[in-house]
């Protein structure tokens, strides 16, 4: 069993920012829902305060993460260390989606200067911060990023992409709320 830390210190800040990926799972309420689990890339992460972080909700293949904190909030994002010294660090908390029609997205796109567009910004406010060994966790060496979700969004315009959204985030896979068109 690792060790529990009572925030995100110098130490770990270090650690997270050091990382090129890292994993997001949520899981509705229903036990016979999906659990979901999702990797994470780009310059992306971003720590508020030793107690809080946020990330960017670029897109992908669903909306099973903000879905699964609306409904219940439960969220936990791991980062792996594949380079360096084995070393595994979760942070357990309650997550909130951002989206591009909250008052505060404008404000939080700030942390993420490389990015100009995303679904959501996700921000957790941190219930457990824990370490274990990552004896089991690979060496892999850090090539590049792929490109192609970036090309996506650079070849439609804003609204094209909303329109999208509304579409085909409007429900996850167990038929919970995504992100709904304002009316």
């Amino acid at each position: 069993m690792g060790k529990v830390y009572e925030k995100i210190d110098d130490r770990w800040a270090d650690f997270i920012k050091a990382q090129k990926m890292f994993f997001v799972a949520t899981a509705p309420l229903s036990a016979d829902g999906h659990v979901n689990v999702s990797p994470k890339g780009y310059d992306s992460f971003a720590i508020l305060d030793p107690l809080t972080v946020a990330y960017l909700d670029v897109g992908g293949s669903g909306i099973e993460t903000v879905a699964h904190i609306q409904e219940n909030e439960r969220i936990t994002i791991m980062f792996c260390a594949f380079e360096g010294a084995a070393k595994i660090l979760r942070l357990y908390g309650h997550g909130e989606a951002i989206d591009f029609n909250h008052p505060e997205f404008a404000d939080l796109m700030t942390l993420f200067p490389a990015h100009d567009r995303a679904r959501n910004i996700i921000r957790v406010k941190l219930t457990r911060i824990q370490d274990s060994c990552g004896w089991g966790v690979p060496f892999y060496e850090f090539k590049s990023e792929r490109d192609q979700l970036r090309r996506y969004y650079e070849n439609k315009t804003a609204d094209e992409i909303r329109d999208k959204i509304y579409v085909s985030n409007a429900r996850s896979l167990d038929g919970l709320t995504g992100i709904e068109k304002p009316e």
